[in-house]
Order: C-alpha cells, then sequence, then structure tokens
C-alpha cells in the first residue's frame, strides 16, 4: 500500500534529519512519498486567511488521485490514538486500499473543499505544531503503525 504526505511548506531546516530517519524506518512497512507544496503566506501578504487556505490547498485538490483515500491532519478533528491508527492502516490494507495521503495544511488550516474531500480528519494533538513538526511526528506515527501492526517491539503503549 503507498502512503503518501502532502504538506503545506517546508520542513525546519533542523528536523531535516529526524523526519528523513523516521522517514526511511516507515519505509520498511509502507511505500512512502512525500510531496511538498508551496505555502501561499508570503505571496498573499494582506490577504484574508480562508483566502490564502484556498490557494495553497488548490495545489494539493489538483495533485490528488480520485481513488486515493484522504486523511486530512487538522486540530478540530476526530482523535486517533496510535494503536487506532494502526487498525485503520491494517483495514485498508486488508480491504485493498491503493493508496492513502496524509495532508498536512498551511498556518491557515485548509480550505473547505479540501476539508469536504477527505475521506476522514483527524487532529494529531490539540496543539498547534509547525509544518516541520506536523511531517516528524506524522512519520513517527506511520513507523510506530507498522511495528504495532507486525507485534514489534518499538511501541510501548498499551495495546
Amino acid at each position: 500500500m503507498k502512503v503518501s504526505v502532502f504538506a503545506i511548506g517546508k520542513s525546519d531546516p533542523l528536523l531535516i534529519g529526524a523526519v528523513e530517519y523516521y522517514q526511511e524506518m516507515a519505509q520498511h512497512y509502507w511505500k512512502i512519498e512525500v510531496h511538498e507544496f508551496n505555502s501561499g503566506i508570503s505571496n498573499w501578504k494582506g490577504a484574508p486567511p480562508s483566502e490564502v487556505a484556498k490557494k495553497e490547498c488548490e495545489g494539493i485538490m489538483s495533485k490528488l488521485p480520485k481513488e486515493a483515500n484522504v486523511i486530512a491532519l487538522e486540530r478540530l478533528g476526530k482523535e486517533m490514538d496510535s494503536v487506532a491508527l494502526s487498525e485503520y492502516l491494517q483495514d485498508c490494507a486488508l480491504m485493498s486500499v491503493q493508496h492513502i495521503i496524509f495532508v498536512i495544511g498551511g498556518a491557515y488550516g485548509m480550505s473547505k473543499e479540501l476539508l469536504e474531500r477527505a475521506d476522514q480528519v483527524i487532529t494529531m494533538s490539540p496543539f498547534t505544531f509547525t509544518h516541520g513538526f506536523a511531517r516528524l511526528i506524522l512519520l513517527e506515527q506511520l513507523y510506530r503503525a507498522g511495528t504495532i501492526m507486525r507485534n514489534e517491539p518499538y511501541h510501548k503503549g498499551t495495546l
């Protein structure tokens, strides 16, 4: 199963090593691809946040395959713990879902259109993270989900 991460903005240079590490670790379980999309903040100074989010999400929407299962990561989304994420990914694999795309929005969130396109809207935390931290946390969770599925010793939480 292919798992993609679509993210607005670049990762913080201080986090690149950690992001690459967890992406490589997650590759043991999933075919991982990460795609960066330009942030519209600098190009749209003075524009209303909803317009910036809409412009940013247009690029993502144009690249979403119709058959892909899309999961939007949004602060106000549904909570999903590590075990539930692992179970969800395992269910997708069993149902022969070919492609799952996790979307990390920009500073002003995601457009209404993108949230409506999403099959699920989940939250990583009630905290707000930078793009780089969100990407790092997501990739670590994808790695963790793989280890949970295979009963490997990485995850120490309850199952």
